[in-house]
């Protein structure tokens, strides 16, 4: 099997993953909103904003060391399993310690308990690294989509019996720590690598040469993602969060559905074409053409029908969202394609420049995020979406010092997605205010997205129609049951 076909499998596989397991987790948070309060929401994450630093120096790059080296020896696998696993201890034991000056910080002696529970979630983690690094490597996506399905289902289970019993934010921190468990379990029983004791501090130099990059990416990414949220719970309190951490969850979600699929195969793709560039640019330009063609009509869609979307799956309680999720989605259809411009740096061995792009970003965002909480949580997701576009450029900047993009072809590929998006909108809207009056929300929320779904595909297939075409045949190549086709050129 060629990289091709490995990488077409593998995307199918993947996808799998995703759309199983966000599928299940979005079920899962929709009922739990619904048990839910705001307040409960917020908590946790006013919680996870502080175990998310700790559990930035958890794997310090290893996984993605582990995938990007071209050269890999046991003492590679086992110098970094029980260095991950001594930093885990380490690092949960420090999550105790801390959660009373973090409660004490946001004013909210609740945090404390929760924080000390979720730290456990380090140590578990600290068992997933290698396994996961090595599966990835070997574009073993069907062991990591089934892992993946199994910890999300039984989490989810675990978590909503809990909410039905009454326990509150508890139901948040038992999911998360249920589905935590199960996924180190079940990846130890599809992985048949176990750890020895072929321990070198030479090995870990070499994996952390290239780790310390990805570490320090991952800290300047925590105040790019997290300084809205920090800012938010300090200031406007667990509810306002609550309210906020629901419509960019569900960006977050969206996001990794339509990206995530092809980002994980998109790195060890990456890596394998760092030497031939013509072919990695070929592929570049590919895969985010083709995820422009998912992404836009989705997000532009929530754009519209925000309002339905949050009254049906979450409930009146949460109307202070929909503004939020609404100016969030634009953050959407950049994000989705420009998720690739970090996985070329990352192929490219210069995880340095994905870094400091990074660190920008987080410098940006911290400052447009103090500016706009004081106007509240629609202000800064309006923030959020000013500091994305505004810094585009640098990111295509960078991209192009590694590989000569063609301007104005990479922004042509888009046009058909973004025209034929748009005939969308101009569809649901019209559908909103035709039926909006005499349909409830779910049948509104049904019949809008059917008849824009329709809608774009004639868009497309008439605007585009070679590109439609090419569309339909990787979507049938992603399907494993046709993983022996040949791919399409």
């Amino acid at each position: 099997m060629n990289l091709r076909q490995k990488a077409v499998k593998g995307v199918g596989w993947s996808a799998i993953r995703n759309l199983g397991s966000q599928g299940i987790s979005l079920g899962v948070y929709f009922v739990l909103a619904r048990l839910l309060g705001p307040e409960a929401f917020g908590l946790v994450a006013l919680a996870a904003i502080f175990v998310s630093f700790v559990q930035i120096f958890l794997e310090q790059g290893l996984p993605q060391a582990i995938v990007q080296r071209s050269q890999l020896e046991k003492a590679h696998l086992d110098t970094a399993f029980w260095a991950n696993l001594a930093v885990g201890t380490l690092l949960t034991a420090l999550c105790f310690a801390s959660s009373g000056p973090v409660a004490n910080f946001f004013h909210e002696p609740r945090v404390g308990p929760v924080v000390c529970w979720l730290s456990f979630s380090l140590f578990i983690g600290s068992f997933n690294a290698v396994q996961q690094g090595i599966l990835t490597r070997e574009f073993a996506f069907k062991s990591l989509a089934i892992r993946s399905l199994i910890a999300t289902a039984v989490g989810g289970i675990v978590g909503i019996a809990m909410a039905l019993s009454g326990c509150g934010v508890w139901s948040l921190v038992g999911q998360q720590l249920v589905s935590q468990l199960i996924g180190v379990v079940t990846l130890w029983q599809v992985s048949s690598w176990r750890p020895g004791f072929a321990v070198s501090l030479r090995h870990l130099g070499e994996l952390l040469s290239f780790g310390v990059n990805v570490t320090a990416f991952n800290l300047s990414n925590f105040f790019n993602r997290r300084a809205d949220s920090f800012l938010i719970g300090y200031f406007l309190g667990p509810v306002a969060l609550g309210y906020y951490t629901i419509a960019y969850n569900i960006l977050l979600a969206m996001t990794q559905l339509l990206t995530a699929t092809t980002t994980q195969v998109a790195l060890p793709t990456f890596s394998r074409l760092q030497h031939a560039p013509e072919r990695l640019l070929s592929a570049f330009y590919t895969v985010t053409q083709f995820t422009s063609l998912i992404s836009f009509p989705a997000f532009l869609g929530v754009a519209v029908l925000a309002p339905e979307l949050v009254a049906v799956l979450f409930g009146e309680q949460w109307t202070a969202s929909v503004p939020v999720m609404q100016v969030l989605s634009l953050v959407g259809i950049q994000q989705s394609v420009f998720f690739f411009n970090g996985t070329v740096l990352m192929a490219m061995g210069k995880p340095s420049w994905r870094l400091w792009l990074n660190v920008l970003n987080s410098i940006v965002g911290v400052v447009t995020f103090a500016v706009a909480v004081p106007w509240g949580i629609v202000a800064v997701a309006a923030a959020y979406v000013v500091r994305v576009y505004l810094l585009s450029p640098v990111a295509l900047w960078a991209v192009n010092r590694l590989m000569p993009i063609d301007l104005g072809k990479y922004l042509r590929q888009f046009a058909p997605a973004l025209v034929s998006s748009l005939g969308v909108v101009c569809t649901v809207w019209a559908v909103r205010v035709l039926f909006g009056s005499v349909l409830p929300p779910p049948a509104l929320l049904t019949l809008a997205s059917v008849v824009g779904a329709a809608v774009y595909a004639l868009a497309l297939r008439l605007s585009a129609p070679d590109l439609f075409a090419r569309a339909l045949d990787y979507a049938r190549l992603l399907v494993p049951l046709g993983a022996g086709s040949r791919a399409p050129s």
